[in-house]
């Protein structure tokens, strides 16, 4: 499964950024060899829309799962629209290695 989540940094060790439609990075992880791609995030500054078109970035990589701290309104719909499932309450002092981990120990199928 890959697992996208929102980051200050291109790397595993990142802290895992609050805010979904102007994170500076997504890691999209694969849960199963924990291999990972860094994304720039291209919204970051948008005026409008940020999050919807951070969702099509996620999406367009195949990711399935979004783990974040907080994700809008609109960001809401066009990634429910993409089938992806939103996990929010990420963000302080975890790294993206520590969320994704924590996510896949509390889903174990």
């Amino acid at each position: 499964m890959k697992i996208a989540v929102t980051a200050t940094g291109g790397s595993m060790s990142a802290l895992v950024s609050e805010r979904f439609g102007r994170c500076e990075y997504f890691l999209i992880v694969d849960s199963e060899t924990m291999k990972f791609e860094p994304v720039s995030n291209s919204a970051i500054n948008m005026m409008g829309g940020a999050g919807p078109e951070a969702a099509r970035q996620i999406s367009s990589r195949g990711a399935e799962v979004l783990l974040t701290g907080s994700v809008g309104f609109n960001a809401k719909s066009a990634l429910e629209a993409a089938g992806i499932k939103i996990v929010t309450g990420f963000g302080g002092s975890m790294t993206v290695k520590e969320a994704v981990e924590k996510y896949l120990s509390e889903n174990k199928s």
